[in-house]
């Protein structure tokens, strides 16, 4: 290949012998012009100062443009109700207004909040890595889903600035592009945008002499303050709470996204009823599910999607997929999209057959009655301990009058049997996380046996040391387990008979250590969670499940479980989820499938 013209330049830009045409003259064939900007711009050309309109950035849904109806090539049907202009309206992602939540509940008047965003990774000795996941707190004040990012927010001036990686053409050429300014800028309330690499020179006006430094983990404090030293001061400690507590009550803007993603994800399991009789396998009822979510705008899942068909329903994370559906009655499905970045949670139990057998009847309609009952208390001010204390209480009748569970039900309560059938909470938050952020108090108990971090009671702590510095970090697993002291000291509140209740427990063989444990929970009212308050958004999943070693004779059923997003209003509730249930379920699975 050969130029005439002496005024351009062939650069080789990687080994695929892929060729970038340079001008000495500031001109690229191919490459927009803002990509162009010298590496030795001020930081006046940097920033971007605008007021646009909309833009076809996929930062925010507000920027997006809406889908077509139509039907796409893998025959997945596209439901013109899912592709209305549902973001009319929306605006821009509230960034600014949740950074200032997070600095009211910081309790600070001045100092920098210093995010970093997620970069892109890779798999050992490869060139390929995981899907982009953008740190959830991160994009709680920004609103940016792409790599190589950072934020600072000045709390005193409330200056919130968004600092993006600069782009290379050859990151053009091969991935594509991001977000450019502009188009953060449109899609983001931020106060600016800057490029990244200025934050990184020592000049930076950012941090100054004095101020102090909030980040979220000691190993995010940034390098560049290095060369301040003593002069600053570092908080890695107090932002975390307060930006926990920020996340629990969501904007209008945040339940807009949740309910967007409960509207796409109900939808999909709508499909997944209507075609139920043609599945033969659980590997086709996750593919139907993925691919109606991604026809549909919404591509990734809030977590793996669970297919669980007969005796694979009492595994509450299984996640194989792959089971014939021969010969089995009952089907779990729990699935949800996330639509940017906010999540949705949703659990459907389905009679393979077409109709449930007289076991597996008797079992859901219990299960939803649980959950009906609880629903319609749902309203500020309840406690949810309460609900899930409810919630072992109508279980507990149900097994009762089948002959399931024997006894008297004031007793069975206290010693927390009901544990072996329904043994997870009742619920969880939902957000940027499908098990959302609760804030300062857990939503269902506080401390006690199997609650606390590293202890498997739905936290976990992973542990490493950075200069000196204690990490720790929070791993959530779906769903919180419930131990049947704890289900006991939630059923006995705050009375318990010390005595009565330790004779019964060590009747049980439960250690020593954990029914004292247990006592101490449940004489605690500030350690039976979270009260609930308007623009909580909850879960409410009661389930009934049968293993082996607890009953033989419904081992078939595997288990039952419903669940559904509720939004906590003013005065009540909304459920934000429109997946059919119950009679409409059975009333679905009879219309025609469509592929």
């Amino acid at each position: 290949m050969e130029f005439c013209d002496e005024s351009y330049d062939l650069v080789n830009i990687d080994e695929f012998d892929a060729l970038w045409v340079a001008s000495r003259h500031g001109v690229a064939f191919g490459v927009p012009p803002c990509l162009l900007i010298s590496d030795d711009d001020a930081i006046a050309r940097s920033s971007i100062e605008l007021k646009s309109g909309p833009s076809s950035s996929n930062l925010s849904p507000s920027t997006l443009s809406t889908e077509k109806t139509s039907s796409d090539s893998s025959g997945v049907i596209c439901d013109p109700q899912l592709h209305e202009t549902w973001r009319e309206g929306l605006g821009k992602f509230p960034a600014k207004e949740h950074a200032r939540k997070v600095a009211r509940e910081l309790g600070a008047d001045h100092g920098i909040i210093f995010l970093l965003g997620q970069d892109e990774k890779y798999y050992e000795d490869s060139d390929m890595g995981p899907t982009f996941r953008q740190r959830r707190y991160f994009y709680y004040i920004t609103g940016a889903d792409f790599p190589g990012c950072a934020v600072t927010y000045d709390i005193l001036r409330d200056k919130l600035v968004l600092w993006i990686p600069r782009i290379e053409p050859r990151t053009v050429l091969w991935f594509g592009k991001v977000p450019t300014p502009e188009e953060c800028k449109a899609a983001s309330d931020v106060d600016s945008v800057y490029y990244i690499d200025f934050l990184h020179e020592k000049q930076c006006p950012v941090f100054k002499r004095g101020q102090t430094i909030h980040v979220l983990h000691p190993d995010q404090i940034p390098p560049e303050l290095d060369h301040l030293g003593k002069f600053i001061r570092i908080d890695a400690v107090r932002l975390k709470p307060a930006m926990d507590a920020a996340r629990v009550i969501k904007t209008d803007y945040e339940i807009a996204l949740i309910r967007r993603a409960n509207a796409v994800s109900s939808a999909a399991h709508k499909a997944v009823l209507r075609n139920i009789k043609r599945f033969t396998n659980e590997r086709e009822i996750d593919a139907l599910f993925r691919g109606y979510c991604i026809a549909h705008g919404a591509p990734i899942q809030s977590y793996p999607v669970i297919a669980a068909s007969g005796i694979n329903a009492s595994t509450l994370h299984y996640d194989d997929n792959n089971q014939s559906l021969k010969n089995r009655q009952l089907l779990i499905l729990d699935a949800g999209a996330e639509v940017h970045c906010y999540a949705s949670d949703i659990t459907r139990t389905i009679p393979l057959p077409g109709s449930f057998t007289p076991l597996a009847r008797e079992i859901y309609r219990l299960v939803e009655r649980m959950q009906d009952e609880c629903i319609a208390q749902i309203k500020p001010g309840v406690r949810f301990s309460a609900l899930h204390a409810h919630a072992c209480a109508v279980a507990v009748t149900g097994l009762l009058k089948l002959g399931i569970l024997r006894g008297e039900e004031e007793e069975i309560l206290a010693r927390g049997t009901v544990a072996a059938f329904f043994p997870h909470g009742l619920g969880h938050h939902v957000g940027l996380e499908v098990h959302d952020v609760s804030g300062t108090e857990r939503l269902l108990l506080n401390g006690g046996p199997g609650s606390g971090p590293g202890s498997g009671g739905g936290y976990g702590c992973g542990a490493s040391t950075w200069r000196g510095y204690r990490l720790r970090r929070r791993v959530m697993t779906k769903r919180e387990s419930l131990t049947p002291w704890e289900v006991a000291a939630l059923w006995e509140g705050a009375k318990p008979e010390k005595e009565k209740q330790q004779e019964r427990w060590l009747l049980n063989n439960v250690p020593l250590d954990e029914v004292e444990a247990a006592l101490t929970l449940a004489s605690s009212s500030g350690a039976r969670g979270q009260k609930l308050a308007p623009g909580m958004v909850v879960t409410v999943e009661p389930g009934i499940y049968f293993l082996p070693r607890v009953l033989e004779k419904y081992w078939n059923v595997g288990g039952v479980r419903i669940e559904d997003d509720i939004l906590v209003t003013k005065k009540g509730y909304e459920n934000l989820t429109t997946a059919p249930k119950g009679d409409e379920m059975m009333k679905c699975m009879g219309e025609s499938g469509l592929l």
